[in-house]
């Protein structure tokens, strides 16, 4: 497994990931959640819950909220630590069927992440075409029983990717 191979025993790796958080969460608790962690390294994975409660509470977060909180996330760590960055893709699977209709909003915020990934001179790691393209091997409910929540196997799949891209820091 590359996640064991690549990994270091020496790293200190903190999650500080909430379920069911939007970007505008995490401006919230950025200070104590990020910026006093003094990270060496950095990886964002949000969006998908800015996505979800649109479709599960006609709650959403328009895109121009969605940048400005991000680029607050990002102007904040470049201001307060020496933290390289690693942005990823939100992402969802068409799975189920439900699922498909909510590219209409995440798309824009895949976008987005992908500009400010350039803006800022960021790694990134295309999570949803990963997850696209390894369901096209494993099947969409392999990775993710709701299209969106890893499965171990999905875990792995970002796990290994993070650590690739960490690896190229060093």
């Amino acid at each position: 497994l590359v996640a064991e191979r690549l990994c270091d025993p020496n790293w200190d790796v903190v999650n500080r990931g909430v379920s069911g958080n939007r970007v505008r969460d995490l401006v919230n608790r950025w200070k104590e959640d990020c910026l006093v962690l003094r990270p060496d390294v950095l990886t964002i994975l949000i969006g998908i819950n800015n996505c979800w409660r649109k479709y599960d509470s006609n709650d959403e977060t328009p895109i121009a909220d969605f940048e400005r909180d991000y680029v607050f996330l990002l102007d904040q760590v470049r201001a307060n630590t020496e933290a390289k960055i690693i942005l990823m893709e939100p992402f969802v699977l068409p799975y189920p069927d439900d699922r498909r209709t909510w590219r209409e909003t995440l798309d824009p915020e895949i976008q987005t992440v992908r500009a400010l990934a350039r803006e800022y001179k960021t790694r990134l790691i295309p999570l949803d075409a990963l997850f696209a393209k390894a369901s096209l091997e494993y099947g969409c409910a392999a990775l993710a029983a709701d299209g969106v929540h890893p499965t171990h196997r999905a875990a792995r799949l970002i796990a290994d990717n993070v650590i690739k891209k960490i690896r190229l820091f060093l």
